[in-house]
């Protein structure tokens, strides 16, 4: 077997190594007599810290990290080998703001996006969450804990066969021409995508064919990508190799798209027989870890596919699963049900259903999730009516200036009064008809303006964020995600509370629990009054003082491209297009500011370097000299 992490602390004492430490997820299961004198044993919290340390030192040093990978702790959960904490955790969207401190602090892909008519925010995957809470880190007030209860089952529960009418068609399966039929199936390492290569091969057994299967896996607990090969006979001797051939394959099975998309996997396709389905989940890459606004490019990602496949078919995988089944687990069998019921995979219902309760695993979850799969590709509308009601997303970004304008008047009504609504408006219109007398007929800079100084002039202070979480929406979203008797917490990190977090330096973010900070947060936000006044207790910190001085700046910037836009208007050759996109990004600039405390601050510095690198680069200068836009106070 392998070496316990004490075997492993004392082997390299035992070396020589200078100094050796231990940072655990579970650092009280240590015990002292178990371990060399000099080791010392961390909470995984400060490994950081703990790296920074030691790479000073000189000499040899060890860390040993300890901590189960998620995929195989999920693994171990489901199968009651593993304790499973009965707690979770959850954004309101409304108060994130899409900074992505909580990624840097998890480094999870289990935080996923989440797009919004106010941009890019934060999601919490609850399906394949380990729920280690290492997301709650971020330095962010939107994160509450939910303690008991469950992820809500929602439309399945209730409906029932009868709501579909008489029993679905069984269609007519493909022939298996020249004696074979091979299956590719791409997904994601943890999720299942392996287990729907053996159930076809088991169904094949199971009426007499001949089967091959080959797995590719990935690093599992990284999401790695995962593709198996299946290869069905009349007879044994059709299959030669457990391989598909390049451009053999009659079906691909597209768990997960982005996996499906890479060059392992289209050199097996052919666009003359391979039929795609493709669930059209986008799952967030490890990039996004690293990059809070990295491009998913999804459309390339389907173009790689189609472009490369016979005929394609497209379903909300993951979405509806999720909102049948309460876990998005059982999206594998429902692309499997989906393309059976398609006419894509010769075999019969009865050979699969043998296969499924021969695995023994989540059988009747498993066979449920196949019929959903075939009521999807039978009626996809009538299913889609059944969950609309707990899969309503948000919209996406409006492009659209009016749309903007429209959206932003009633936030900012609702955020401190129709006075602030009314200046807002007023600046936009301006900017805008500005902009169409200079002949640029886009909008693109009234666009950004548009979104952008309503973004910082609705800042996220105390009032905001307590009227964000007690004006009824959040809590609607909380009841439809979970069931059953729970409680929640805030987490956050209230100035007038002292302390400091050790492992990060931040103020120290606490829980508070619901039954007594909810009546708080609904007595702040009525006192949202007080903002702007010289009555505000919080007014006075260094950060509150920063949002509003971003206010005043940007306020001088409009000035400025008014200005500038007018030169234009006279026919001053000064703005040429390329000045005016540059301008288009001095009005963006602000989508860089983001976060809370110590994450804002460095945005806000960043946010700075990036204008006084782009006011560097326009080619003519501005019309009168300003402060910069973004300038610290």
């Amino acid at each position: 077997g392998g070496l316990t992490v004490e075997q492993i602390a004392a082997q390299v004492v035992a070396e020589g190594v200078r100094k050796v430490a231990i940072a655990s997820e579970y650092p009280d299961r240590f015990s002292k007599t178990d371990l060399p004198a000099d080791v010392v044993v961390y909470d995984r919290a400060y490994i950081n810290k703990l790296q920074k340390e030691y790479r000073e030192l000189t000499g040899t040093t060890v860390l040993i990290y300890d901590q189960t990978c998620a995929a195989e702790k999920r693994r171990r959960r489901k199968r009651g080998l593993a304790h499973d904490p009965q707690v979770r955790s959850f954004i309101n969207e409304r108060v994130c703001e899409g900074c992505g401190d909580c990624s840097v602090q998890s480094n999870c892909v289990s935080v996923e996006p989440l797009e919004t008519p106010f941009g890019r925010k934060r999601i919490i995957n609850q399906s394949n969450c380990n729920k280690d809470l290492s997301c709650v880190k971020g330095f962010c007030p939107s994160f509450v804990t939910v303690h008991g209860g469950g992820v809500a089952i929602t439309a399945q529960a209730e409906v029932s066969d009868e709501d579909f009418g008489p029993p679905l068609p069984d269609p007519v399966l493909p022939a298996m021409c020249g004696g074979d039929y091979d299956i590719v199936v791409t997904g994601i390492g943890g999720t299942g995508v392996l287990t729907i290569g053996a159930l076809l091969g088991m169904a094949a057994h199971v009426e007499g064919k001949a089967s091959k299967v080959s797995d590719m896996t990935g690093l599992a607990q990284k999401g790695g990508s995962v593709y198996s090969h299946v290869r069905l006979a009349t007879d044994r001797e059709t299959l030669r190799s457990a391989r598909i051939p390049t451009g053999g394959a009659d079906l691909l099975l597209a768990c997960d798209n982005v996996v499906a998309a890479s060059p392992v996997a289209v050199e097996l396709y052919s666009v003359d027989k391979t039929v795609a389905v493709v669930n059209t989940h986008l799952a967030p890459v490890a990039a996004f870890v690293l990059h809070r606004d990295a491009a998913f490019n999804e459309s390339n990602v389907m173009t790689s596919i189609s472009q490369n496949c016979a005929r394609t078919e497209v379903v909300k995988a993951n979405d509806l699963a999720a909102a049948l089944f309460g876990d998005s687990i059982a999206t594998n069998p429902f692309v499997m049900g989906f393309a059976w019921q398609k006419g894509l995979i010769p075999l019969k219902y009865e050979s699969i259903e043998e296969a499924i309760r021969l695995n023994g695993v989540a059988v009747e979850d498993n066979l449920s999730a196949f019929s959903w799969g075939r009521r999807v590709a039978h009626d996809p509308a009538r299913v889609e009516e059944l969950v609309r009601p707990v899969w309503a997303k948000p919209e996406l970004p409006s492009n659209d200036l009016d749309e903007v304008l429209a959206l932003q008047r009633e936030h900012l009504t609702s955020y401190q009064n129709a006075a602030l609504a009314h200046r807002y408006v007023a600046k936009v219109t301006q900017v805008r008809e500005a902009e169409e007398k200079a002949g640029f007929k886009e909008g693109r800079l009234a666009l950004a303006v548009a979104r952008y100084y309503a973004k910082l002039l609705s800042y996220k202070d105390e009032f905001e964020v307590a009227r964000l979480h007690t004006d009824g929406q959040f809590l609607r979203k909380l009841n439809m995600q979970f069931a059953g008797s729970y409680h929640y917490s805030y987490h956050m990190a209230p100035p007038a509370l002292p302390g400091r977090d050790l492992a990060t330096g931040r103020p120290k973010k606490r829980p508070f629990a619901s039954w007594y900070m909810h009546p708080t947060l609904t007595l702040l936000a009525h006192f949202k009054f007080l903002r702007g006044t010289p009555f505000n207790p919080f007014g006075y910190t260094k950060e509150r003082k920063l949002e509003r001085e971003l206010i005043a700046n940007y306020e001088l910037l409009i000035v400025e491209l008014l200005e500038w836009l007018r030169l234009k208007e006279l026919r001053v050759d000064s703005l040429q297009p390329k000045t005016y996109n540059q301008l288009v990004q001095l009005a963006e600039l602000p989508d860089m500011i983001r976060g809370f405390g110590p994450v804002k601050e460095e945005s806000v510095r960043k946010a700075f370097e990036a204008e006084a690198a782009l006011r560097a680069s326009l080619e003519v200068a501005p019309p009168s000299r300003r402060r910069s836009s973004l300038a610290a106070p």
